[in-house]
């Protein structure tokens, strides 16, 4: 297999030699930048050849410029690198690293690193004790949080109209709860970080936002996605126009969207989901002159994923183009400097020790910070966070969003009158298509699944992305049919609905926070959409299912201690999250956006409680029949149905006869049209 990287350190076409001429690649191998070949496009239809996509040659005026991955972007020696930064979290004066970075500079940075040589100097040679440490911080910097000032959003709304769709009692003040929570998550940047951005960590905007909450000040990438569609639920356009203009602002200075709003995430991004939010956008306010202003920001950030984030694997003899993440700073996060650094120590030699802190941003920017998803070990995924090769997984999930926002840059080039544009990126989804069904479909297992490059196997572990094609239509839609009967025969072999909490981010047990047992609002919303999508009856009910214990446990946590939590247990319904670097967040952005969403689109059925428990007699009830499926385990632990989970099976038949889909009779087979 041959695999060429874009942004390695060395050139893979040669074997792995370095370059040694500050390329990534040596200049005989050197990949074209999208951008130089968009000069050279002339649309011709496929040959069907299955060619790369990096063949494609657009017109020159379809060019926007997109620059190479900035490595001086992070070139701030208080905040990302050196010894001061060193100094102060290695003390370890905070149980969060990320307290220091988020703190102010009373001082200009070059008084600061001033103040902070003579503090060594005054030392002789001896290391500094935590509390000298302590009190140099106290003396040159202020507590995280100076630079915002009170707001209080001027559209938010007391009774958006969503919530008179929701017929439960419970579930209705639940959502009008969610909605004031809004109040407290905004934030809004003082003037003063605009006139002295040099003395803070944070990334001015000159619109407020909406942040996930927590220990997490500031904006967040791929969190900001279902923040937006809980806002426009609520009614709040102004606020979620004015993110957008943030984001964009942002693409125009930098060429992509960081993790988050620090300067220290300034050198990775998150799963791209800018063009989908903007599209949530659209749809809730037709506004096409903002759409017209900013396209070619949009088509810049896709462009950043298409230059920096994308690998060619070869497969019987053709190259298809698919996406990953990467990141290649050197030293440890920022925000997490000691945890990198003591658990660097197992590796020798700088250049492992720098591949190390790659790898943990790169998965960083996956958004999955930490998983079992990421381990390399031996071809499997079991291991630790020295086992992590981020680099070398093509994720079923990336590659998803990254054709619909081929298709969405098409749609809306089309509505602007440009159809030769439009066509490219019509082509672009196609080919990107094509590549995640021969590198990612998994014909046996019945899935998409990752593909690892380092060992040329896909990786057959269960994740909930693993059906996001479906969300997407990232798949051959004439075989629609075939496609959901095999994945829901693969949902059964992986018992996940033996999870009364939601659908598990993984099966795997490592003490990692995106691993088993956690649930996280972001799969469970694609996990919901992915099988709402498919049109199928049957994948349909399921996706409800899921819904109504998702929106139960969410409901039960907040009923019993009034908050919204970044991740739940997919195994006890109402339990919050555990593991990972830091204790479990309230808030919390996406966690009330993805409940908001589920709330407006299954408002009408879902109730905060079941109406009946099991062994409650219901009179003139007719006697309750087990509902066959595709995929039987719907009602059986083993796929059988002379084999009903108790109590789960009666409670189905007897109290959710309603949600039983039209298209199908009492015996659960499907009616004639």
């Amino acid at each position: 297999m041959l695999v060429v990287w874009q942004g390695a350190r060395r050139c893979l076409s040669c074997s792995g030699q370095r370059t040694n001429q500050g390329h990534q690649f040596h200049q005989k191998h050197r990949r074209e930048l999208i951008s130089e070949k968009l000069d050279r496009y002339q649309l011709v239809k496929s040959r069907g050849d299955a060619a790369s996509l990096l063949d494609l040659r657009p017109p020159r005026r379809l060019r926007k410029s997109v620059g190479p991955h900035p490595k001086s972007i992070t070139n701030n020696e208080i905040y990302c690198y050196g010894e001061l930064l060193h100094t102060i979290q290695m003390a370890g004066l905070y149980k969060d690293s990320k307290y220091f970075v988020d703190m102010k500079m009373k001082r200009p940075s070059n008084e600061t690193l001033t103040s902070f040589d003579t503090f060594m100097s005054s030392l002789h040679n001896k290391p500094p004790t935590k509390r000298q440490v302590e009190q140099f911080v106290n003396e040159t910097f202020e507590l995280p949080g100076s630079e915002f000032e009170e707001w209080d959003p001027t559209d938010w709304k007391a009774e958006p109209a969503f919530l008179r769709k929701i017929e439960d009692h419970d579930l209705r003040q639940f959502g009008y709860e969610l909605n004031s929570i809004w109040k407290m998550l905004g934030r809004k940047m003082k003037e003063d970080v605009r006139i002295n951005e040099q003395l803070y960590s944070i990334i001015y905007v000159p619109n407020p936002v909406i942040v996930p909450g927590g220990r997490f000040r500031e904006f967040y990438y791929w969190d900001s996605y279902w923040i937006v569609k809980g806002l426009l639920l609520s009614e709040m356009r102004t606020t979620v126009k004015g993110m957008l203009n943030n984001f964009v602002s942002i693409v125009d200075k930098i060429g992509f969207i960081p993790n988050g709003g620090r300067i220290y995430y300034k050198m990775r991004s998150q799963p791209p989901l800018l063009i989908s939010m903007v599209h949530e956008y659209l749809k809730n306010t037709h506004d096409h002159e903002w759409l017209k202003q900013n396209l070619w920001l949009l088509e810049k950030e896709f462009d950043f994923w298409m230059t920096n984030r994308t690998v060619n694997v070869e497969k019987d003899g053709v190259n298809y183009t698919l996406a990953r993440y990467y990141e290649e700073s050197s030293g440890p996060r920022p925000e997490s400097y000691k945890e990198d650094f003591l658990t660097s120590q197992s590796f020798r030699t700088a250049e492992e020790k720098d591949n190390y802190y790659s790898e943990l941003k790169t998965a960083a920017e996956s958004g999955w910070d930490f998983s079992s998803r990421w381990f390399v070990h031996e071809g499997t995924n079991k291991g630790n966070l020295t086992n992590l090769k981020t680099r070398s997984i093509i994720p079923v999930d990336l590659n998803t969003i990254i054709y619909r926002n081929a298709r969405l840059l098409a749609k809306y080039n089309r509505q602007m009158g440009n159809e030769t544009k439009a066509a490219y990126y019509d082509d672009i989804a196609e080919k990107w298509k094509e590549a995640v069904t021969i590198v990612l479909w998994h014909e046996e297992v019945g899935a998409w699944l990752d593909y690892d490059i380092l060992n040329d196997i896909k990786r057959d572990y269960f994740y909930p992305t693993n059906i996001l094609p479906f969300w997407a239509d990232c798949y051959d839609t004439s075989k629609k049919a075939d496609y959901v009967s095999k994945v829901l025969k693969y949902l059964e072999k992986s018992e996940i609905m033996l999870n009364d909490g939601g659908i598990p981010t993984t099966l795997e047990h490592s003490g990692e926070q995106w691993d088993y047992p956690n649930a996280w609002p972001p799969l469970q919303y694609f996990f919901i959409m992915s099988l709402d999508n498919t049109g199928d009856a049957w994948a349909q009910r399921l996706a409800y299912e899921i819904s109504e214990r998702w929106v139960r446990s969410n409901y039960k946590a907040f009923n019993e201690t009034h908050n919204m939590y970044e991740k739940y247990d997919a195994t006890v319904s109402g339990g919050h999250g555990t593991g990972g670097e830091y204790e479990v967040q309230l808030g919390f952005g996406w966690s009330n956006g993805v409940i908001m969403d589920l709330l407006n689109k299954y408002g009408d059925r879902l109730t905060a409680e079941d109406l009946f428990k099991p062994g409650d007699v219901v009179e003139n009830a007719a006697p309750p029949q087990v509902v066959v499926s595709t995929a039987e385990w719907w009602f059986t632990r083993d796929g059988s149905t002379t084999h009903p989970v108790p109590d789960r099976a009666e409670r189905i038949t007897t109290c959710r006869a309603a949600a039983v889909p039209a298209a199908y009779s009492a015996s659960g087979s499907p009616t004639p049209n």
